[in-house]
């Protein structure tokens, strides 16, 4: 196999959940760009209809799979009709996530319970029944999308950051115990990217964004897509248990302020 052509994707079934929106439609859109065919998944029908229509009219086939990953109860039922409908899962991208400001002086258990069963307890279980699924083919990737919140503190969103820091952890058990099924596992950390929920930013955080990202900007969906179209591709077979940011440099460090009114 030439290089070029161990990125591509065709033949494999990939489900996306969060699909509907945000990173998870880029991630959806980049996978079937690549050769993909869809699964999307998440909790509105009509934004993966339209996602599954831009993938459709890419020439790839997609189907919309609605379902509240928070109710663990509705996983394997929603895996049973993606296998019914495709027959196999070669890739699973956990995407789906929900963010709730609070300090932990003001934290409740409903907000907390919120978070994490979104972000982190529906991981695990959509995980484990797609993986039933790849340890019968000998064969999957899974992509989790982690946050840079794994790594940094940030005000108010502890319960976030604790759920992305157990996404990058899981992430290494599963590359660990699923292995001798040929099962590899990877987590992508974003920094700041536009999506809907970076939308409602204020404009001095946004400010302050732009002057601590050594390369100035927030990133886009699709910057995120090319790196799940590499790890979910024949490339990176050998690449598993890794949490790879994509966030402008801001891990890295941050640029020395260029005027005094800066922070």
């Amino acid at each position: 196999m030439r290089i070029i052509d161990s990125f591509r994707l065709d033949g494999r079934v990939a489900v996306v959940t969060g699909a509907g929106k945000g990173i998870g439609e880029g991630i959806a859109v980049g996978l079937a760009e690549a050769g993909a065919d869809l699964a999307l998944v998440a909790r509105t029908r009509a934004d993966l209809e339209r996602v599954a229509e831009t993938i459709r009219a890419g020439g790839r086939r997609a189907i919309a799979v609605p379902c509240d990953l928070a109710d663990v109860a509705a996983i394997p039922a929603t895996v049973r009709q993606i296998v019914d409908a495709y027959g196999r899962i070669d890739i699973l991208v956990n995407c789906a996530g929900i963010q709730r400001r609070m300090t932990v002086l003001e934290a409740t258990v409903e907000g907390w319970e919120q978070v994490i069963n979104t972000n982190l307890r529906s991981v695990y279980f959509m995980t484990q029944a797609a993986g039933k699924v790849m340890v019968e083919q000998r064969r999957g990737k899974i992509i989790s999308i982690a946050s840079m919140t794994a790594y940094r503190g940030f005000h108010m969103i502890s319960p976030y950051g604790i759920s992305k820091a157990g996404i990058a952890n899981f992430t290494r058990y599963l590359a660990v115990e699923w292995a001798p099924y040929n099962i590899q596992a990877n987590a992508i950390a974003p920094g700041w990217i536009r999506t809907p929920m970076t939308a409602q930013m204020g404009e001095d955080r946004i400010r302050w964004v732009c002057e601590h990202v050594p390369q100035g900007q927030f990133g886009s969906p699709r910057d995120v897509a090319g790196l799940a179209v590499f790890l979910a591709s024949p490339a990176a077979d050998y690449i598993t248990g890794q949490t790879i940011p994509v966030d402008g440099g801001f891990l890295a460090g941050n640029p020395w302020p260029t005027t005094s009114s800066q922070p």
